[in-house]
């Protein structure tokens, strides 16, 4: 059986806000991570180097995030 159904296409802003609920759970784990990491560094001063560890992986979280977002804005810019 063959399904003849038509697809229905988002539209530019339809894509876009359904990126930003992506990309918002990006931001919330990136944010999480950092604040996990400034906790460790804060109440083990003996072992800064694992809360300073996953500070970094929290702001590398929150860069990829910012170079997805640029790279889609200047795609929809373009239209």
């Amino acid at each position: 059986m063959a399904n003849n159904k038509m697809k229905r296409h988002m539209t530019h802003e339809e894509e876009f806000d359904m990126m930003k609920m992506i990309m918002d759970k990006f931001l919330w784990l990136g944010m999480a991570i950092m604040a996990f990491g400034f906790y460790n560094m804060i109440t083990l001063p003996g072992d800064l180097g694992y809360g300073l560890t996953l500070l970094l992986s929290g702001a590398v979280v929150l860069v990829i995030f910012m170079a997805i977002l640029v790279r889609e804005y200047n795609f929809l810019g373009r239209n």
